[in-house]
Protein backbone atom coordinates (compact mmCIF):
# COMPACT_ATOMS: atom_id res chain seq x y z
CA UNK A 1 0.00 0.00 0.00
CA UNK A 2 2.67 2.30 1.15
CA UNK A 3 4.45 1.98 -2.92
CA UNK A 4 1.19 2.72 -4.37
CA UNK A 5 0.68 5.89 -2.65
CA UNK A 6 4.05 6.99 -3.27
CA UNK A 7 3.35 6.37 -6.86
CA UNK A 8 0.00 7.69 -6.93
CA UNK A 9 1.18 10.88 -5.26
CA UNK A 10 4.42 11.20 -7.37
CA UNK A 11 2.03 10.86 -10.64
CA UNK A 12 -0.05 13.25 -9.54
CA UNK A 13 2.56 15.75 -9.14
CA UNK A 14 4.43 14.79 -12.34
CA UNK A 15 1.88 14.40 -15.13
CA UNK A 16 0.67 18.04 -13.13
CA UNK A 17 3.90 19.54 -13.93
CA UNK A 18 4.15 18.26 -17.48
CA UNK A 19 1.23 19.22 -18.70
CA UNK A 20 1.98 23.04 -17.51
CA UNK A 21 5.33 22.97 -18.83
CA UNK A 22 3.29 21.88 -22.81
CA UNK A 23 0.87 24.44 -22.06
CA UNK A 24 -1.98 21.80 -21.50
CA UNK A 25 -2.63 23.05 -17.59
CA UNK A 26 -2.28 26.58 -16.37
CA UNK A 27 -0.42 26.61 -13.19
CA UNK A 28 -2.96 28.67 -11.20
CA UNK A 29 -5.50 26.52 -12.25
CA UNK A 30 -7.55 24.13 -9.69
CA UNK A 31 -6.60 21.03 -12.07
CA UNK A 32 -3.45 21.65 -11.40
CA UNK A 33 -3.16 23.04 -8.32
CA UNK A 34 -4.95 20.45 -6.59
CA UNK A 35 -2.99 17.57 -8.47
CA UNK A 36 0.15 19.14 -6.80
CA UNK A 37 -2.04 19.50 -3.37
CA UNK A 38 -3.22 16.40 -3.20
CA UNK A 39 0.26 14.17 -4.64
CA UNK A 40 2.70 16.26 -2.28
CA UNK A 41 0.51 15.53 0.69
CA UNK A 42 0.75 11.67 -0.17
CA UNK A 43 4.41 11.92 -0.81
CA UNK A 44 4.43 14.06 2.91
CA UNK A 45 2.20 11.23 4.53
CA UNK A 46 4.69 8.17 3.25
CA UNK A 47 7.73 10.82 4.10
CA UNK A 48 5.96 10.57 7.92
CA UNK A 49 5.83 7.03 7.56
CA UNK A 50 9.49 6.03 6.62
CA UNK A 51 11.17 9.04 8.76
CA UNK A 52 12.56 11.08 5.64
CA UNK A 53 13.15 14.35 7.15
CA UNK A 54 14.14 15.99 4.04
CA UNK A 55 11.72 14.30 1.87
CA UNK A 56 8.75 15.28 4.54
CA UNK A 57 10.64 19.07 4.55
CA UNK A 58 10.30 19.30 0.55
CA UNK A 59 6.50 17.86 0.12
CA UNK A 60 5.25 19.55 3.48
CA UNK A 61 6.41 22.60 1.97
CA UNK A 62 4.99 21.98 -1.35
CA UNK A 63 1.39 20.60 0.00
CA UNK A 64 0.93 23.88 2.16
CA UNK A 65 2.04 26.10 -1.19
CA UNK A 66 -0.35 24.54 -3.43
CA UNK A 67 -3.68 24.58 -0.69
CA UNK A 68 -2.72 28.19 -0.02
CA UNK A 69 -3.23 28.81 -3.43
CA UNK A 70 -6.11 27.39 -3.52
CA UNK A 71 -7.44 29.22 -0.84
CA UNK A 72 -5.91 32.44 -2.48
CA UNK A 73 -7.95 31.33 -5.86
CA UNK A 74 -11.14 30.32 -4.14
CA UNK A 75 -11.00 33.67 -2.52
CA UNK A 76 -10.84 35.96 -5.86
CA UNK A 77 -7.41 36.73 -5.37
CA UNK A 78 -4.28 36.25 -7.93
CA UNK A 79 -2.55 33.33 -7.80
CA UNK A 80 1.10 32.72 -9.21
CA UNK A 81 4.30 34.88 -10.07
CA UNK A 82 4.09 38.83 -9.53
CA UNK A 83 1.18 38.54 -7.27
Amino acid sequence: MYDVVQLAGSLLVLVAFGAALTGRLGQSGYPYLVSNAVGSTALAATAVVSLEWGFLLLEGVWALVSGYSIVRRATGRPVGAGH
